[in-house]
């Protein structure tokens, strides 16, 4: 017996069906197939293994070719399942703040020679557990994080890097659309708490938060532990020889404590995974920035990003690892107590994200197809990501098909897993949109024993140099050429 409100249960059956509408009329092309393949890889027993066995789902009533025709040559309305997935119910953290998180995540392609715009993604722990560029295509994705320990986020965007894309560029075109239909849908009005948007070490946040400076929005990033940032520009003071004022005021070097001087605000807090967690802020530190790299077109004098270093230690580790501080650069000043606390926490829920790449890829199957075109593995992207919202919304009426071994979860508790176990009930009573297939024959195919006399182009890994310019294997270095002589 269900023991969540009948009104809420009402309300969470009509967000599901009025989203199932929606969905259905972004599938522009081939909208059946695409929307039986979605319920399919809701209601299949078990984790995703293989693409072709979500055609055997009693709730994909097509063969396995429409299935994969779907795919090839579906379209999707991606603008407006944007706009669907930003006018759900997102979760907020204490006073109605909104909190993003940014990561990236590679669909490995390591044996793909004939997908196009692969690109080289960062992996740690395959093999012998050290880091590796593996080709394949990395996801940008953007996602609403829940308060306390939990494995659900709102995953509201997913952006396919090309090869050689500038990171902070891209992602800051991405959190800009992100939050605009955010306001659009009104998820965030005048007045309220800016949007938090998270990000790791592997981003310049102070770069991306000049960029978004016109936005409602704060930028929490991590930094490595050997940065110096510079304090604030001092008092012009005159000199009888003249000279240039000084435009940096003295340095503050993360590991040596004699530059660090006096806090901000300091707090101390028990957690019950890591024991006292201490939390160290100064006020007003900025990187000095150089007319390299991303900065290198940038017209007029460099600008000065201000804003607040935190640093946190905590007393223990649950994998019993070295433990290190870790070193935050928030965009906000004069912070609080408050607003240091609140930072650092909103930091630890960031790896919540883990949980939803993991739950794509080992149960959802994300990454199993062997798709070739890079379209199609972005309509296939959305919809894993249509399935899982879908999934977020059925929490309140789901029931807890539990294992025996499993232990019983309370209403609204369920993981995102447990949810997809019962979803084959829900989606029986918010029906389906899907026209019935049509009877048809399967084409005769190539005939036995004929050649393929139109071969898969091959394509190198996408590299792009310094300069801009597309990489181009040396002629020496190609497959079936003889070695050039250097002697």
């Amino acid at each position: 017996m269900s023991l969540v409100h009948p009104v809420v249960l009402r309300d969470a059956f009509g967000e599901v069906s009025r989203f199932r509408t929606e969905l259905y009329a972004c599938l522009t092309t081939r909208g059946d197939a695409l929307f039986e393949l979605c319920d399919a890889l809701l209601c299949t027993d078990g984790p995703v293994r293989t693409l072709v066995d979500l055609a055997l789902a009693p709730e994909h009533r097509r063969g396995h070719g429409a299935l994969y025709g779907g795919l090839n040559q579906g379209r999707i309305d991606v603008a407006r399942l944007r706009r669907a997935v930003a006018g759900l119910p997102l979760p907020r953290a204490a006073g109605g703040r909104l909190v993003l998180a940014v990561d990236v995540s590679p669909w490995l392609r390591p044996d793909a020679n004939t997908c196009p715009d692969r690109a080289f993604c960062h992996t740690y722990g395959r093999g012998e557990g050290k880091h590796q560029m593996v080709p394949g295509w990395p996801y940008s994705v953007v996602a609403a994080l829940e308060t306390g320990r939990m494995s659900w986020t709102a995953v509201l965007d997913a952006v396919r890097l090309e090869p050689g894309a500038d990171v902070a560029a891209v992602t800051t075109a991405q959190i800009r659309e992100v939050i605009e239909r955010l306001v659009a849908a009104g998820q965030w009005q005048p007045g309220g708490p800016e949007i938090l948007v998270v990000l790791d070490a592997g981003y310049d946040a102070p770069r991306i938060a000049h960029l978004l400076g016109t936005l409602p929005v704060q930028i929490l990033g991590r930094l490595r532990s050997d940065r110096v940032m510079r304090r604030p520009t001092p008092p012009r003071v005159y000199a009888p020889k003249g000279g240039r004022p000084p435009k940096h005021g003295g340095e503050f070097v993360f590991g040596d404590p004699t530059t660090w001087g006096a806090e901000q605000a300091v707090t101390i807090t028990d957690t019950r995974l890591y024991g006292k967690a201490t939390a160290q802020a100064w006020d007003r530190l900025h990187p000095r920035l150089t007319r390299r790299a991303a900065w290198l077109n940038y017209e007029g004098p460099l600008p000065i990003i201000e804003g607040t270093v935190i640093r946190l230690v905590v007393e223990t580790l649950p994998s019993g690892g070295v433990n290190k501080p870790v070193w935050l650069w928030w965009s906000g000043t004069g912070a609080t107590a408050n607003d240091v606390d609140r930072c650092w926490q909103s930091f630890l829920r960031r790896f919540d994200v883990e949980h939803t790449f993991r739950l794509f890829k080992q149960t959802l199957g994300w990454t199993k197809p062997r798709l070739r075109s890079p379209e199609a593995a972005d309509g296939w992207t959305w919809l894993v990501i249509a399935a899982y919202a879908q999934l977020r919304l059925a929490r309140p009426p789901a029931t807890d098909l539990r294992r025996p071994w499993e232990k019983p979860a309370p209403p609204n508790k369920l993981t995102p897993a447990r949810v997809r176990r019962g979803f084959r009930k829900l989606r029986v009573k918010t029906g389906s949109p899907a026209g019935a297939p049509k009877p048809s024959r399967p084409g005769p195919g190539r005939p036995p024993g004929s050649k393929n006399h139109r071969p898969a182009t091959r394509h190198d890994v996408g590299r792009v140099l310094a300069t801009g310019e597309a990489h181009s294997r040396p002629t020496h270095h190609k497959v079936g050429t003889k070695p050039r002589r250097t002697g």
